[in-house]
């Protein structure tokens, strides 16, 4: 199984209007193959410690069967036009691509 966080830092204010264009695209990447889980995520202020809470994060939380699959997702022309549609949201974009331990 492939797990993938990733965090999205969108402009200030612009939060809602991300969250708008990729809940659109939601039921694209769940009809692809190898697509278990893609959902957002966003902060709340739980004041625990090691939390940096920031409320222009959106943490994207997916899971692939395969990386292969992952790789396909990636190059999808629904994902090339949500990511034409976002990019005037969007500031920075991180990546973390995990497997079970």
């Amino acid at each position: 199984m492939i797990h993938v966080l990733a965090s999205i830092q969108v402009k200030p204010g612009k939060r809602e209007s991300f969250l708008e264009c990729f809940k659109a695209n939601i039921p694209n990447v769940l009809q692809e193959k190898g697509c278990v889980e893609y959902c957002p995520a966003v902060d709340i202020d739980s004041r625990l410690p090691p939390q940096v809470f920031s409320e222009n994060t959106v943490t994207i939380i997916e899971k692939w069967e395969l990386l292969e699959d992952l790789e396909a997702h990636i190059k999808a022309p629904h994902m090339l036009a949500y990511r034409e549609q976002v990019q005037d949201l969007v500031e920075e974009t991180s990546l973390k691509v995990l497997t079970d331990a």
